[in-house]
């Protein structure tokens, strides 16, 4: 596998990051320099990470895996989107639960590289080395989800509340896209 394939699978696979990150960061959810670098350190981290365990288990698991990866990320995505839409219809309070904290941090860094499982599964099957492949992977997740908290800011700061139907809608429909392309 050559560097620009590497970069590809990477990029494909940092696209749920970028958009969590962009929907969280839009919702006014997101703010300030520590959750820009939780949410991207924990983005990319968990990008890291899965690609590493999913090679480890290789064959053993990929089955189970396979079966239950998408409906995993789409229930914590729809989860997660529908308590910030929830959060929206109540305007008077200021945007609560600051998706780079606590619980709601790790099952947003799950749901978006539950996908990179299965990829460092087929790594294992094509012998790639698995360290430099998931570093490429993570890095390229931690800078896309700080480019995506970025724009998230820029549109919170020209449409304010209304971000959070919106974040929390793209969160639902990344859910949705995920266990649509896996039935």
């Amino acid at each position: 596998m050559g560097q620009l394939e590497l970069f590809l699978i990477a990029l494909g696979l940092a696209m749920d990051a970028f958009a969590v990150s962009l929907g969280a960061a839009a919702a006014g959810r997101a703010r300030g320099a520590r959750a820009a670098f939780r949410l991207s350190f924990h983005f990319g981290l968990f990008q890291f990470m899965m690609p590493v365990i999913g090679w480890f288990a290789g064959s053993l698991v990929a089955d189970f895996i396979k079966a239950l990866d998408h409906w995993i990320a789409f229930g914590l995505l729809c989860l997660v989107g529908g308590r910030m839409i929830a959060a929206a219809r109540r305007p008077e309070e200021a945007p609560t639960g600051d998706p780079s904290r606590g619980w709601t941090l790790v099952l947003l860094a799950i749901a978006t590289s539950i996908d990179a499982l299965a990829v460092g599964i087929s790594l294992a099957m094509l012998a790639i080395d698995i360290w430099y492949a998931s570093l490429v992977i993570g890095l390229v997740a931690a800078a896309l989800s700080l480019i995506g908290i970025r724009l998230g800011s820029v549109l919170h700061a020209s449409f304010g509340r209304r971000m959070d139907y919106i974040g929390g809608t793209i969160l639902i429909l990344i859910g949705v896209r995920i266990l649509v392309e896996h039935l």
